[in-house]
C-alpha cells in the first residue's frame, strides 16, 4: 500500500506555482533565473487555498479542556483568491518550498495585488 502526501494548506495563505512562461522580455531578450527570483512583483497559478482568517464566537464560551462537551467546530471567512485564479504577488511576502520535486511559493493572501479569474458568462455557456 503507498501512502499519498497531501499538503494543506494552513489560514489566509496560498500555494502558487509560479508562471515560468515568462523568460523573455518585450524586446525579446531572454531573462536567466537570477533576475526573476529578484523580481519585487511575481505571479502565477494558485493551485491551493488556505480556509481562510479564524473568527471567533463572541457568543460561545470556551470550554475546559477537562470538560466532556463538545467545542465548537472554528468559522473562517473565506479568501477571495481561488484554485485556478492567476494572482500577482509580492515576492518578499512568499515562502520557496519543494513539494514532491516541484517548486511552489507559500503567499499570505495579503500580499496579493490582483487576481486574474477566468468565469464563462451566461451568454458563453448558453452558447456551447
Amino acid at each position: 500500500m503507498k501512502a499519498k502526501k497531501n499538503l494543506i494548506v494552513i489560514g489566509d495563505r496560498v500555494l502558487v506555482e509560479l508562471d515560468e512562461s515568462r523568460e523573455r522580455t518585450t524586446a525579446g531578450l531572454y531573462l536567466p533565473p537570477t533576475v526573476k527570483e529578484k523580481d519585487k512583483v511575481q505571479s502565477g497559478y494558485i493551485v491551493k487555498v488556505g480556509p481562510g482568517y479564524p473568527v471567533s464566537d463572541p457568543n460561545s464560551v470556551i470550554d475546559e479542556p477537562w470538560s466532556s462537551k463538545r467545542r465548537e467546530e472554528l468559522k473562517f471567512v473565506p479568501l477571495q483568491a481561488l484554485e485556478g485564479d492567476y494572482a500577482i504577488f509580492l515576492r518578499d511576502a512568499a515562502i520557496e518550498i519543494e513539494f514532491e520535486n516541484k517548486k511552489y511559493l507559500i503567499v499570505p493572501h495579503s500580499a496579493i495585488l490582483a487576481l486574474l479569474r477566468t468565469e464563462l458568462s451566461t451568454e458563453e455557456w448558453s452558447a456551447q
